[in-house]
Order: structure tokens, then C-alpha cells, then sequence
């Protein structure tokens, strides 16, 4: 008997083993060949048996649920999002009709347990042999509901964007992105997203500004000029320089910006600190001149311009931030002939960055010049609570020695205690920031910005705010926005 037992036992062990690679199989490398037969009607079925983990902000706020239906005699599954429009464009859907976008989109192995973790696929292959609902794994967020209402509510009737994180770990607090849409119409009522109205065109409320919009950085980049500069020893804070309101390039004057109260201004003879501090462009061009549009790209590209931001929104949804030629990345392979590097030294030319890559770049400056990780995943649990992965912070690269990083740290104090960001100061905590105006061709027309991080000797938060379409400056439109958000950070009980 025992003997008949023990063979029954082993038979069952490998018809178990068998299933389990099998199921292996078709979840690892069968699984592309399958995911491209889209025509597929009973495999678009099949995925609304599975019930999709949900999505969670770091306080336990449920972002992505579900609703139980049947359908045809059938049990199926169907998303709802429970916050609306708060982390639409993060978030993204889940539908029928319109397949899925966002991190329902990039996570859905997690979402729906197909991933080719181990303990994963056991639960799997269990839950087929007992013939129960598959359940997904449910996703914790590093995003705060508490900083992201804040940033939506600022952002709202504008076109713009605002990244919040911490420069140590990398960890994203909000990703905003205004306008923004109902994920919950996706489905049925598409119409009424395509309709949506906003002070740009297009409004494209499905485009996440954050990760995937492109924007002019005007005299935010000059932080990246100033890390060329003093990390390559061509000059230091106390440099020297004259400055008449304008320097000549190619021929032409290249002007300083005018004050909003009055007309261009000259700042006599002024420092690489006072230039930063009072974002003087003669200054940052003739940095240019002297280092060549060759040395700024390379120090470009240490901060991880020209490659997409490796942070979990899909391939589709986040673009890399660089020189940009008829709407295509440029790769300039003769820098000293195809590029100008006095305007590109202070954030023209033909540049175009994402929101994203600013906060990187604020956060690189405040981490003691090395770039973390974004990152917006904290953890992946499973059905029974259990920890299927922990996302740890990861060192992206040393962009610059700490002595630039600490230099720069002081000139971007100074550029808010007494310079063009004075509106992002906060009592009692020294804020280190950076303004930028950028030209957009049409008269009076700007799209503004304000990268920042606090306290600027200890720093805890790293923000970056761009608006669309402004008729003001950098420092009256974005500075105010960013010092909400950071302070929305750093009060008491803000942890979540």
C-alpha cells in the first residue's frame, strides 16, 4: 500500500512540475507570439477573467480597483479608478476597446500574475488546478495623493507639468500633468476626452507632460552649463565677465532677458555665481563660446539627456530630452558647426526637455552630484500580502564631483534669496532654485519653469514646474507653484 501511495505521490509531483513549466512557458518565452495575435477574440476575454491587482499610492489610496460582472455566464473583470482624474496619466487604463496605457500598460505581467516570478507562477498554476479566480499582484506606488492633489490643483486651467521626488532615493512623490482626463470614460465615453479644452493646442490630455512632453528650458539648463563649467576646471564661481546687457554671437547681440518691471538689464561686470543668481544669458553665452557646444553635451548626456528616463511608464510614454531637428533627436556629430553653443549655453537653440529630466537634473545638484533612479514603484504584493518585489533606489551615474555639486548648491541658494526665484523662498528653510523664461516665438508668449530642491543643506525634495502658453516669468508663474510643493513635502506628517 505504502509503495502504491508513494508512486501516486510521485506522479502527482510531476504532473505538478510539468504544469508548472508549462505554464512557464507560455508566460515568459511563448508570451510575446501570443501578445501580437491582438485579433484574438478569446484571448481579449480571457484577460477580464484574470482580476487585476490593484494600484496603490504610498498611504494605501486605492488608484485602480475593480468591478465584478457577468458576462455571458461568465465571470469578468472590469477597472475602475476610484481618484478620476488625480493620477490619470500615471495610472493609466485598462479597457476592452482601447487596450491599455500607463503603468496598467507597463506593469500588467505584475497586474495580472504573469510575471516569471517564481512564487508568482506557483500561486498561478494553484489557483488553475483549484479552479478559483486568478488574482493579480497589487502594486504600491511612491506617489502621495496629499502632493499630487496639490500639484493638479495648481496645474489646473493651465497646460503644464510638475515632478516632485526625492533626490536621495529617487522616489517620485507626484507626477502631474495638466489637462488631464477621466480614466473612467476611456471605455464608453471617449468622445468627451477628445473635447477637452485648454489654454494650448493641442490639449492632449492623454499626452503625459511629465515623461512625454518636450519643452524650451530656457535659463533652467544653466545649471547644466554651470556643471560644464566648473566640473571641467575652465572656470570657477568667482570667474569673471563683462557684461554690457548682451554678447555678440555670430555676428548678432544676444540680449539678457528683460526684468518683468523694466527694460534689458547690464550687470557691469559680474561672476559665473552672479550670472546663475541673476540669470544674466550674456554671461552663460559667452560660457558657451568658451567651452564649446562639444563639453555641454557631454555633460548633457552624464545627466541622461538623449536617452529615455528609466522610470516605469511605458517605452511610448516618455521621450529622452536633447536637441531636437525637424521634431526628431539630434545627434550632432560636428557640435562646433551645427551647433550654437551660446544659446544653448542658456537653454535655446533647438532644445527640448521633459519636466522629468529637469527634476533629475535638480536632484543630481541636490544628491551631491550623483543621479538617482525615478522611480514611482515602491513594492509589488501579492493576493496574500506577501512581498513579491522590493524597487530599492539605484545609482544612475556620478555627473559631477561633489565640489561642483556644492558650488552650484550655493549659487542656486543665491539665485532665491536675493535673485530671480525669490518667490519659491520659504521662511525658516533654505531653498536652492532655478528660474527659466523660455521664448516660444509668439509675442509675449513663454512657457516657464522653476527646478528647485529643499532644504537646500539637507535637501528632501526635488521639484520641477513647466507652464505652457504664460505671459509672465519664470519666477512669478512656476517659483510659486513649486514652493507649495515643496513645503507640501516637508510639513509635519507629510510622509505618505
Amino acid at each position: 500500500m505504502n509503495r502504491q501511495i508513494t508512486k501516486l505521490a510521485v506522479a502527482s509531483l510531476i504532473l505538478l512540475a510539468a504544469l508548472i513549466v508549462a505554464t512557464t512557458y507560455w508566460q515568459t518565452w511563448a508570451s510575446a507570439g501570443l501578445a501580437e495575435k491582438q485579433d484574438n477574440a478569446i484571448q481579449r476575454v480571457a484577460q477580464f477573467r484574470i482580476k487585476r491587482g490593484l494600484i496603490r499610492a504610498a498611504d494605501g489610496t486605492i488608484l485602480a480597483t475593480n468591478v465584478r460582472r457577468k458576462v455571458g455566464g461568465q465571470t469578468l473583470y472590469f477597472r475602475r479608478y476610484p481618484t478620476g482624474r488625480l493620477f490619470a496619466n500615471l495610472v493609466g487604463y485598462s479597457t476592452q476597446v482601447r487596450s491599455r496605457a500607463g503603468l496598467e500598460q507597463s506593469e500588467n505581467a505584475y497586474l495580472t500574475s504573469s510575471n516569471a516570478n517564481l512564487s508568482t507562477i506557483f500561486n498561478k498554476t494553484l489557483d488553475r488546478i483549484k479552479g478559483v479566480t486568478i488574482t493579480g499582484n497589487d502594486l504600491i506606488l511612491s506617489v502621495r495623493p496629499s502632493v499630487q492633489r496639490l500639484a493638479m490643483q495648481q496645474l489646473a486651467g493651465k497646460c503644464g507639468a510638475a515632478v516632485v521626488m526625492n533626490p536621495k532615493t529617487g522616489k517620485v512623490y507626484a507626477l502631474a500633468s495638466q489637462p488631464s482626463y477621466d480614466p473612467n470614460l476611456v471605455e464608453n465615453h471617449f468622445n468627451l476626452i477628445r473635447t477637452t479644452n485648454a489654454p494650448c493646442q493641442p490639449a492632449a490630455p492623454l499626452l503625459n507632460r511629465a515623461t512625454d512632453g518636450l519643452f524650451t528650458p530656457g535659463s533652467t539648463f544653466k545649471v547644466v552649463t554651470a556643471t560644464a563649467a566648473l566640473d571641467s576646471h575652465k572656470f570657477t564661481p568667482e570667474s569673471t565677465f563683462y557684461d554690457p546687457g548682451y554678447c555678440v554671437e555670430y555676428g548678432k547681440r544676444v540680449s539678457n532677458a528683460a526684468s518683468p518691471d523694466g527694460p534689458v538689464e547690464s550687470f557691469g561686470h559680474p561672476t559665473l555665481a552672479q550670472g546663475l543668481q541673476h540669470s544674466i544669458n550674456s554671461v552663460f553665452c559667452n560660457v558657451g563660446k568658451a567651452l564649446g557646444a562639444g563639453l555641454i553635451l557631454d555633460y548633457m548626456k552624464k545627466f541622461g539627456f538623449y536617452q529615455d528616463p528609466p522610470i516605469e511608464t511605458p517605452a511610448d510614454e516618455k521621450v529622452p530630452s536633447g536637441l531636437y531637428n525637424g521634431g526628431r533627436l539630434f545627434f550632432p556629430s560636428h557640435p562646433s558647426t551645427q551647433v550654437d553653443p551660446g544659446r544653448l549655453a542658456f537653454g535655446q537653440e533647438r532644445l527640448a526637455v521633459t519636466p522629468l529630466q529637469m527634476a533629475m537634473v535638480a536632484s543630481t545638484v541636490a544628491n551631491g552630484g550623483v543621479e538617482m533612479e525615478p522611480q514611482v514603484l515602491n513594492r509589488v504584493v501579492d493576493s496574500s500580502g506577501h512581498t513579491v518585489v522590493r524597487i530599492q533606489p539605484q545609482k544612475l551615474n556620478r555627473v559631477m564631483s561633489p565640489q561642483t555639486a556644492s558650488e552650484i548648491n550655493s549659487m542656486m541658494v543665491a539665485a532665491v534669496n536675493d535673485g530671480t526665484g525669490g518667490a519659491a523662498a520659504i521662511p525658516g528653510i533654505s531653498v536652492a532654485g532655478k528660474t527659466g523664461t523660455a521664448e516660444t516665438g509668439s509675442s509675449g508668449i513663454n512657457t516657464t519653469w522653476f527646478i528647485c530642491f529643499a532644504p537646500a543643506d539637507h535637501p528632501q525634495v526635488a521639484v520641477a514646474v513647466t507652464l505652457q502658453n504664460q505671459t509672465g516669468f519664470g519666477g512669478t508663474t512656476a517659483a510659486p507653484i513649486a514652493k507649495l510643493l515643496m513645503q507640501a513635502v516637508l510639513s509635519p506628517g507629510s510622509k505618505k
